[in-house]
């Protein structure tokens, strides 16, 4: 049986608990989730922003653990796809394409729902 694929937002991927949470379930086998290196960098560059006392190596490490995961979670085949897309926020976009490049059925965001849903996709809050 194949298990539901999602594409999983920065802002879920931004604080440690959440993610961990997501990874864990991803883990078990509840769900197949995936990313970009573009929505890796975007959580990544604003939990530094934000906290700057955070050694930016241990996130460095943490999107390459994350990355590992079998079976991959890193859709690389999108960006073909961004500029096609007309969103609210523009900058949504690269996760919408990312879901379509992926044949994921969601996206698991906590921000901007109605930008996505627009575009007939269910959404996890």
């Amino acid at each position: 049986m194949s298990k539901e694929r999602v594409v999983l937002d920065a802002n879920v991927l931004y604080g440690a608990f959440l993610r961990d949470v997501l990874l864990s379930l991803f883990a078990v086998g509840l769900y197949e989730a995936k990313w970009t290196d573009q929505i890796n960098e975007e959580w990544g560059r604003n939990l530094l922003a934000n906290r700057p006392h955070i050694n930016p190596d241990t996130i460095v490490r943490t999107v390459a653990t994350m990355n590992q995961i079998n079976p991959s979670p890193l859709v690389e085949e999108y960006q073909h796809i961004v500029d096609q897309l007309n969103l609210p926020d523009p900058d949504d976009r690269h996760v919408l394409a990312a879901a379509i490049a992926a044949k994921a059925k969601n996206i698991v965001t906590l921000y901007h729902l109605h930008h996505f849903r627009k575009r007939g996709f269910a959404l996890a809050q």
